[in-house]
């Protein structure tokens, strides 16, 4: 039975869609799990939940809450954990700027997310919002044995009853397009150490000099040791070339990425795809872009928000845009397209949806 920290099971609490289904599916779970006399209860791994626990020196005592992805992170080592983890949202900036903004409307005194840090107290600020973005809990959780298979009926079903998707015709548009080198597949290496070992992670700038960004990690023997880099010049070329074989082929141009969980790479990448499409918009007004406060790793919704006042501006994006293929969209009630956030367009379930809808 569950110790004095644990239930039996935690099922976790969690934001959006998934939180929304908890209403009417954990009472069902609990109920029948009681009849057991097995225990039920939650842990918060919400985006709220983790932003309210990693600021207690800011909230009064009723506000504070647990750390509970770290209480999980050292649970889930264990022999008894049992967790059964929803989807949680990995936040992109914009994401996170939106969600403390409502805490802070709900009375929850928290500090900004500082952009351009300068003082110590705005560096320990943008440090700790750091550790919030982007895949912060599946690294965790997945310290323990992760069992993520479907269960047998769950799967049976699906099997006799398959997604219903268009006809796929030999005359489909559709492409798939990836880079054919200097990226993150071509450039892997990875190597096992016969012995324990330490290393380092080292940054060499284009003027020469090594900026060591991480030292002294410890390595058991037998660790598989793994290593890449993109080339941004690479990326930016296929970038380029695509938007254009998209425009001559007259399909809609998508950008597909985030796979499974957000890296610290995606929201760069996907920058890079924002700066393409804007490209002749970022060569003239890059500067004043930039001192509006645009940053492109946020997305073309972040930059459309903080340009929309400056009409030379937003006339150059509409000039671009009007020269551009047509975009695939997240949302096209909202005007929401497939740039406008980097954390909408999930590859692993937008991909199959895209090629065969």
């Amino acid at each position: 039975m569950a110790d004095d920290t644990f239930p039996d099971i935690v099922y976790t609490t969690v934001d959006e869609a998934p939180e929304l289904a908890s209403a009417s599916l954990l009472p069902i779970i609990q109920a029948f799990a009681s009849a057991a006399d097995v225990t039920v209860g939650t842990r918060d791994i919400s985006l709220a939940g983790r932003i309210i626990a990693t600021f207690p020196d800011y909230l009064s005592d009723a506000q504070k809450q647990s750390d509970d992805l770290a209480a999980l992170g050292e649970w889930v080592k264990t022999p008894q954990a049992n967790v059964i983890k929803l989807p949680n949202i990995s936040a992109s900036v914009p994401q996170l700027v939106a969600a403390v903004k409502e805490l802070q409307s709900q009375g929850y005194a928290l500090p900004d997310y500082p952009e351009t840090p300068a003082t110590d107290e705005e560096k320990d600020v943008r440090a700790r919002y750091d550790t919030i973005k982007g895949s912060a809990v599946n690294p965790v959780l997945r310290e323990g044995n992760s069992d993520r298979r479907a269960a047998v009926a769950v799967k049976k079903y699906a099997q006799a009853n398959p997604h219903r998707m268009g006809e796929w015709t030999a005359d489909s548009k559709t492409r798939v397009s990836a880079m054919s080198g200097n990226d993150f597949f071509s450039n892997e290496v990875s190597a096992t150490l016969p012995a324990a070992a330490t290393a380092k992670i080292v940054l060499t700038t284009a003027s020469g000099e090594d900026v060591v960004l991480k030292d002294a990690v410890s390595y058991p023997a037998g660790t598989v040791v793994d290593a890449t880099f993109m080339s941004a010049k690479a990326l930016d070329s296929f970038l380029e070339s695509e938007i254009e074989k998209t425009k001559a082929d007259g399909v809609l141009f998508s950008l597909h990425m985030k796979a499974t969980m957000m890296k610290v790479s995606d929201p760069i990448i996907f920058g890079h795809a924002v700066k393409a499409w804007l490209k002749p918009v970022f060569e003239q007004y890059g500067d004043k872009m930039k001192a509006l406060g645009v940053n492109p790793n946020s997305g073309l919704g972040d930059l459309l928000a903080r340009v929309k006042d400056d009409a030379d501006i937003m006339a150059a994006i509409d000039a671009v845009t009007a020269e551009r293929p047509p975009m695939y969209m997240v949302n096209s009630d909202k005007g929401i397209t497939n740039l406008h956030v980097p954390s909408d367009v999930i590859i692993d379930a937008s991909m199959p949806a895209l090629i065969r809808g």
